[in-house]
């Protein structure tokens, strides 16, 4: 899937952060960072989103992978960074709420779900909602409440 003239800015989600970070040179995390290259050569925006940062960090820092955590910090410099406000979390505690009525949960009742923060995040970006798009390997909970689609199918 080419990406539609109209998107200016790619989001990414946990799983494409965590291959693009990942400093061994298995074939998909050396597609993810061609693809991320690709982006910025297309002159694409390429927006990390706190809450991915924060889901991939703990676990890097769990099993104490330093040098995935010192590319994910230089990944986090070359990018724009999309910091979590309380205006987000509001917005993320409503898409919570929304989609529990709708009985289509995103997560266990007791998690934090980081797919309705991500979601809540994209939305609090100043562009139109067409204009940007959630970069993920799981687009089931996410494109229910902003545009999303799977990595490796967003070409410029």
């Amino acid at each position: 899937m080419s990406l539609p003239a109209e998107i200016v800015a790619v989001v990414l989600d946990t799983s494409p952060l965590g291959l693009a970070s990942n400093p061994h040179a298995t074939a998909e995390a050396e597609a993810c960072r061609l693809w991320l290259a690709e982006l910025t050569r297309n002159e694409i925006t390429v927006v990390i989103p706190e809450i991915a940062d924060y889901e991939l960090r703990r676990e890097l820092l769990l099993a104490s992978r330093l040098n995935s955590l010192s590319r994910l910090d230089a990944l986090i410099e070359s990018c724009n960074y999309l910091q979590i406000t309380t205006t987000v979390m509001r917005r993320a505690a409503e898409f919570w709420a929304m989609s529990r009525r709708a009985g289509q949960p995103t997560s266990d009742p007791k998690s934090l779900d980081g797919d309705v923060i991500l979601a809540a995040q994209v939305e609090s970006l100043l562009l139109y909602p067409d204009q940007v798009v959630v970069a993920t390997s799981n687009i089931s909970h996410i494109s229910r409440f902003v545009n999303a689609a799977l990595w490796e199918d967003l070409r410029p």
